[in-house]
């Protein structure tokens, strides 16, 4: 009997891998063309904001991508791969406090109407990326971080948007670079949540 629970645990816990590494599959794939598609309209329309946004879907591609590499790897290794997405977050929060404040100092003015349609666009991707890893939010530290920088990607693109409206009103860099800001800032916060609880399952582990 109990050789048999055992074994019916262990497939369960191989379908639950296997139903991860499918969904870390598709957001993977989503966020790196994201990427390429932000980044190259966020430097056409001068935007720190879109800029930013495409940063976080190549750190998010990155994240799936360690998440994807720990995934049957034990339990020390999805806390290892939850650290290194953590300090993944901070550089690129960094990346963008710089960039932003960079934008802010020669007064660029960004175009309003690339910003606004290219971030309804990385909003509908985000949205289809957080309904995938949301049944998987509480498997392990290793898939929350991963759904965490899903969310944060969402509120993200919301502050795109509206940046995008008030830089259309007001025709001022100022509302792109205070989204530039708080993106560089919503980073390196959920940075620090994800390095936390990953040394607390590192630190449980051994």
């Amino acid at each position: 009997m109990a050789k048999s629970c055992c074994e019916e645990k262990s497939t369960e816990l191989e379908a639950l891998r296997e139903r991860q590494g499918s969904v870390l599959k598709w957001v993977l794939a989503i966020n790196a063309i994201m990427f390429f598609v932000e980044f190259g309209f966020g430097v056409f329309s001068r935007s720190s904001a879109l800029m930013a946004d495409s940063l976080d879907m190549l750190g998010d591609a990155a994240v799936y991508g360690f998440s994807l590499y720990a995934l049957n790897r034990g339990s020390l290794w999805r806390a290892r791969a939850g650290l290194s997405k953590g300090l993944v977050m901070a550089v690129f929060g960094l990346f963008v406090l710089v960039e932003t404040v960079s934008r802010l100092l020669a007064a660029s003015v960004p175009l309003a109407e690339p910003m606004g349609i290219i971030g309804a666009v990385a909003l509908i991707a985000n949205v289809v990326c957080l309904i995938l890893l949301y049944r998987h939010r509480a498997d392990d530290v290793n898939m929350r971080s991963t759904w965490l920088c899903s969310r944060n990607d969402i509120i993200a693109n919301v502050g795109v948007l509206g940046a995008s409206v008030l830089v259309s009103v007001t025709q001022s860099g100022i509302p792109d670079a205070v989204i530039g800001l708080s993106i560089s800032f919503l980073f390196l916060k959920s940075a620090l949540t994800v390095v936390q609880e990953a040394k607390t399952e590192m630190r449980s582990i051994s």
